[in-house]
């Protein structure tokens, strides 16, 4: 269950970066409290998720997850340029969170 609650909290991680980002410094009201409400849900489950994983694993895949996502989302949506090597480089980080579940 811990590996279930830390991928969505990873998710949740894309998230407010994402809307970190909208927000302009926290100055546009509902990407603020976009962000305010889900890095509370995200760091909630990194918490839950550290009960019984090594912290060292938890937090990198944690990152690796909010990382990968916020930029493939970029990348979708035309806010980062797209280029195979960034993709390349991204999945690179994916297949590093799947080999830290699988010695796990």
């Amino acid at each position: 269950m811990a590996w279930v609650v830390l991928v969505i909290s990873g998710l949740f991680e894309a998230a407010w970066a994402t809307a970190l980002g909208k927000s302009d410094g926290l100055t546009k009201l509902w990407p603020s409290v976009v962000f305010v409400v889900t890095v509370i849900i995200s760091m909630l489950g990194l918490g839950y998720a550290m009960r019984t994983l090594p912290t060292g694993t938890a937090y990198a895949i944690w990152v690796g997850i909010g990382a990968s996502t916020t930029v493939m989302f970029a990348m979708a949506t035309g806010a980062e340029p797209f280029h195979v090597v960034r993709l390349l480089l991204v999945l690179g980080i994916v297949a590093c969170v799947v080999g830290l579940k699988l010695v796990s």
